[in-house]
C-alpha cells in the first residue's frame, strides 16, 4: 500500500523513501569531507540537516467524516476557481491550487477514499509553481480518483526547482482518506479538481496540512 511506504530515521523522525539518496549521499560526502578538511564539512553537513528536515513525513490526524475532503498536500492555497475540465474530467470542476515551498512537508496525500482510475506523466516545462500557466505547461503526474462522490482529478505539478515528481500508485489501487500516495521533491504545486457542488472550506492565502486540513464538503 503506498500508505505504507515511509520509514524512521533512527526509530526518532518519520522520512519518505524518496529522500535516501540525497539524505545519505550528502552524509556520505559530510565524512569524507571531514577527513581532508574539516572546515570544510561544515556545508556538506548542513545540507544533510535540511535534507532529513526536507523529506520529514509526520503522521496527520485524519477527519473522520465520510463527506469531506482533506488537503493533499501541506502549503499555501494560491487559487480557488470554477473551471471547466476537459482532458479527464469532461466537464464542470472546483479548482484548488497548493503552493509547497522548499520548508513544507513534500508527501502528497489523498483527499478522499477512492480507487485510482489511472496516471498520467505529461513533460513540459518547469516554469515558477505560482504561474497559473504552470498548471499545464509545467511537467505533472495527473491522477484520475473515482469516488462515492464522482472522478476526481489530482495534480502534482513540478516548479522552479522541482524537478520531479513521485506517485506511488498505479491504476486500481485503492487509498483511504489521507493515505501517503506521492511526492514533489523540492517546491512545486498541488491542483485537485473537486466536484462543482462542493462547498470549499479554505480562502486564499490559507495555510493547509496534508491528510488533516478539510478543504470542501459536500452538500
Amino acid at each position: 500500500m503506498a500508505g505504507q511506504e515511509t520509514y524512521s530515521l533512527w526509530g526518532m523522525i518519520k522520512l519518505a523513501p524518496e529522500g535516501h539518496p540525497f539524505i545519505f549521499g550528502f552524509f556520505g560526502l559530510t565524512v569524507l569531507v571531514l577527513l581532508f578538511a574539516p572546515l570544510g564539512a561544515l556545508l556538506p553537513f548542513v545540507l544533510t540537516l535540511f535534507m532529513v528536515y526536507f523529506f520529514r513525513d509526520p503522521e496527520r490526524r485524519i477527519p473522520e467524516e465520510k463527506n469531506v475532503f482533506v488537503s493533499p498536500a501541506d502549503g499555501k492555497v494560491i487559487l480557488i476557481q470554477t473551471v471547466s475540465e476537459d482532458k479527464f474530467l469532461k466537464g464542470d470542476t472546483v479548482e484548488v491550487s497548493i503552493f509547497m515551498s522548499p520548508l513544507d512537508v513534500h508527501v502528497n496525500r489523498a483527499p478522499c477514499e477512492g480507487v485510482v482510475e489511472g496516471v498520467v506523466h505529461t513533460p513540459g516545462r518547469f516554469l515558477s509553481a505560482f504561474k497559473h500557466e504552470a498548471s499545464l505547461q509545467n511537467e505533472n503526474i495527473a491522477m484520475l480518483l473515482t469516488t462515492q462522490h464522482g472522478k476526481l482529478l489530482i495534480r502534482q505539478v513540478a516548479g522552479f526547482l522541482a524537478r520531479r515528481a513521485v506517485c506511488r500508485v498505479k491504476k486500481g489501487d485503492p487509498l483511504q482518506k489521507g493515505e501517503r500516495y506521492g511526492i514533489i521533491k523540492f517546491s512545486s504545486r498541488l491542483d485537485i479538481y473537486l466536484p462543482r457542488e462542493v462547498q470549499i472550506k479554505v480562502k486564499l492565502g490559507d495555510r493547509v496540512k496534508a491528510g488533516e486540513t478539510v478543504i470542501g464538503e459536500m452538500p
